[in-house]
């Protein structure tokens, strides 16, 4: 008798075998996907639009399948998922990661109830490439999404055009809510979103309607959520019945502008002698506050022990004192300040509360981690590994990462954009300049064990070490 998971459209099957985004024939436009349902989709219930009612059939007939004979459903046993994914942060700008000054109280709890790896990366320090990786669990030269925007100097049509052809990738690769939808899910986006609407990424709701014509571009109404409440999120969990949820809530914080309360901008203020610092200090409690409160709601509605909680940032940030941008060696880089970030997971009685200082996480580890946790299978596409099982992290001794131009030379080419390739290989670090992009830059090896912010480095000292790691960067991809 065959599964339930094989006969429903739109299964770990089915997507498994979809091509890597590149020149495919003519798709509809994003404006054929963009949410008209604004009005309803607030009130009470979430309207979930003709998509989000076909998955809602498709997961009730799931967990009929799934009934066992007492009557019974897996839906009781499966879990919620919460992913939240800050926006702009340091790795160590957190209370629990060591800041003596910046208030996280929200996220130390969290911490303190979490598997904590604090050596947490991302692929990319770029947003819209790192959170394409962390929705389809692939590195951006797999999804096809390695920059925010299409090649500098085209004319408005060509660029409009072109910008069509990027957010279309997303639809030819799996993502977490379609892998999920089967298995009876509905899945809400709010927040960083640059995939046009939500609908593109298989969400069955959302607040991103992705309409450049109405000012879409990386999250539009989604932008919202946490600088103007939590409401479309208690509104969407109140109203899901008895199904599981999956909730991608990646606000804008503490991304700029930095404009926090006044309340805390004060109490930071008189720590610093800049201003750019405290504001983007005062940021960071701005977005551990909505978390906190966030949290506190599942603790309300019970639903908390019942609902896997993964926390990662994004891409790193290192704040300029003398301007309101980011200080060199952090967000876009290759460097730890631009790549690395915590990674928690909290899921009670499920999960044992722990530090990892040692092991090596990455984004690309989340969709298994999920998918594993809600019964399905990562797709032969993953390359990264469930962090829940001790043995597969404790094997795990290499990462990988690519850096890419913010706008692309050829949306076509992932390798015609790309600046730089990173290896972790236990505490050696070796970062690989693409000879094209960033011709000035040197090859690096840092030991990140003596040296964690990457201040000497050793390629002259360990020749040897390099082309070993060099070897390793070319059999994970050679780019050219």
């Amino acid at each position: 008798m065959r599964s339930a998971l094989e006969i429903v459209p739109g299964s770990v099957r089915t997507w498994g075998r979809l091509p890597a985004c590149g020149p495919q024939p003519k798709k509809c436009s994003p404006e054929a996907h963009i949410c008209r349902h604004k009005t309803r989709r607030w009130a009470g219930r979430p309207f979930l639009g003709p998509a989000g009612q076909l998955l809602s059939v498709c997961g009730a007939l799931v967990l009929l399948a799934f009934a066992s004979p007492g009557g019974t459903t897996v839906a009781a046993e499966l879990p919620n998922v919460l992913l939240i994914i800050g926006d702009d942060q340091g790795w160590g700008d957190f209370g629990f990661m060591g800041h003596p000054v910046i208030q996280t109280p929200a996220l130390d709890r969290l911490a303190s109830e979490s598997l904590v790896f604090t050596r947490g990366y991302v692929p990319s320090s770029l947003c819209r490439p790192s959170l394409a990786t962390i929705v389809t669990g692939l590195y951006p030269h797999q999804h096809g999404i390695t920059s925010n925007d299409p090649p500098l100097g085209l004319r408005r049509e060509e660029f409009l055009r072109q910008r069509r052809e990027q957010i279309a990738c997303i639809e030819r690769v799996a993502t977490l809510p379609r892998l999920l939808a089967p298995r009876g899910y509905v899945s809400f986006q709010t927040g960083k979103w640059w995939e046009g609407s939500y609908r593109r990424g298989g969400f069955t709701d959302g607040m991103t309607h992705g309409d450049p014509r109405r000012g879409g571009r990386h999250g539009d109404e989604g932008l919202r959520i946490g600088r103007e409440g939590l409401e479309p999120i208690y509104r969407f969990i109140s109203g899901r019945g008895d199904r599981p949820f999956f909730i991608w809530y990646a606000p804008f914080l503490p991304h700029r502008p930095h404009n926090p309360p006044e309340q805390l901008l004060e109490y930071y203020r008189t720590r610093t002698d800049s201003i750019h610092v405290a504001r983007y200090w005062a940021m960071c409690q701005w977005f551990d506050q909505t978390c906190g409160q966030l949290l506190d709601y599942l603790d309300r509605k019970g639903l908390a022990d019942n609902t896997l909680v993964v926390f990662i940032v994004d891409n790193g940030w290192i704040q300029s004192p003398a301007k309101s941008g980011y200080a060199p060696r952090s967000k876009r880089s290759p460097n730890e300040g631009g790549i690395r970030t915590p990674i928690m997971l909290r899921w009670p009685g499920k999960i044992r509360p722990r530090r990892d200082d040692e092991h090596l996480a990455i984004s690309i580890d989340l969709a298994p981690t999920i998918l594993t946790a809600c019964g399905l299978k990562p797709t032969a596409q993953m390359q990264g590994i469930n962090l829940m099982d001790p043995e597969a992290v404790g094997r795990r001794t290499t990462i990988f990462g690519e850096i890419f131009e913010h706008n692309a030379v050829d949306i076509h080419r992932p390798a015609s954009s790309l600046q730089f390739r990173w290896c972790i290989d236990g505490w050696w670090k070796l970062i690989q300049p693409d000879p094209t992009n960033a011709p000035e830059a040197e090859v690096a090896l840092y030991d990140l064990k003596d040296d964690p912010h990457e201040n000497h480095n050793l390629t002259a000292r360990h020749k040897d070490r390099v082309t070993q790691m060099q070897a390793m960067l070319d059999r994970w991809w050679p780019a050219r």
